[in-house]
């Protein structure tokens, strides 16, 4: 497999317990912290294969073992992704196994259906202050609010209150979200360099108020799932708050714990 020419590389450590990671620290795990540094400054791109495990344990002067077991846990973590006989690739929301992966709601009979989306609004403006917490906004920090429905086979099943991070999404516009085809976090990772790489979620039983009710086709006070999603991209930054409305009266939030 073809790697970076050198001049494009950044310069490392002479060796992985010089890296400034904790020197107890498993040396596959230091290995992998420096993979991840390689990833979030955007040395591999995402759809982009990465070195291989041979030019990667000449890199970091480990061996290809230790490299291997490394890419196996951001392989699990969906930050990388394995193909027979290809080489390994930066994950991207743009893949089916990935695209979905935030997206829990199933329905009772089991048969998945494409979803369609419809953006009610989109606009910048001063993040209130539950929503700059949560984004570590600064008071009077600008944020992006979408607002959206999500039908399943014709009928609206969630809603969704979206916060982004403003000063990360700047130019995003209802027409942009409306006309990009693949999955809102491809947009996102495609054209505003922000990739959500994990998230943190709330669940609780609601009734429906009277906005959720009329877009959702529900008589007020229905019982919904509420869904509350902090997204978080590298190092741990949040970016994005989302807090979703489920109608399960044909679905159940699926989840799988190991």
């Amino acid at each position: 497999m073809a790697t970076l020419p050198p001049s494009t590389l950044p310069e490392f450590p002479a060796s992985p317990s010089e890296a400034g990671g904790p020197a107890f620290s498993p040396l596959y795990q230091q290995i992998k912290g420096l993979i991840l540094r390689s990833l979030q400054a955007g040395e591999w791109k995402p759809g982009e294969a990465i070195p291989s495990e041979v030019d990667l344990a000449a890199r970091f002067r480990v061996s290809q073992g230790t490299v291997r077991k490394a890419i196996d846990e951001l392989a699990a973590e969906n930050l990388l992704v394995r193909r027979q006989g290809k080489g390994t690739f930066v994950a991207t929301h743009a893949e089916e196994k990935i695209q979905y992966r935030f997206l829990r709601l199933m329905p009772d009979d089991g048969e998945a259906s494409p979803v369609e989306r419809k953006f009610i609004d989109c606009r910048r403006l001063r993040a209130p202050a539950e929503v700059a917490r949560a984004l570590e906004l600064k008071s009077g920090d600008a944020a992006l609010q979408i607002r959206r429905l999500l039908y399943f086979r014709g009928q609206p099943v969630v809603f969704d209150d979206i916060w982004l991070h403003g000063m990360l999404f700047k130019g995003l516009t209802a027409e942009r979200l409306s006309d990009y085809r693949g999955p809102m976090y491809g947009l996102f990772e495609t054209e505003f360099g922000v990739r959500m790489i994990r998230a943190e979620e709330k669940l609780r039983a609601v009734s429906a108020d009277a906005t959720a009710a009329g877009l959702l086709n529900l008589a007020e006070g229905a019982p919904l799932l509420s869904v509350e999603r902090l997204s978080l991209t590298y190092g741990d930054k949040p970016v994005e708050l989302r807090r979703g409305l489920y109608n399960t009266a044909a679905h159940f939030y699926r989840n799988e714990v190991s």
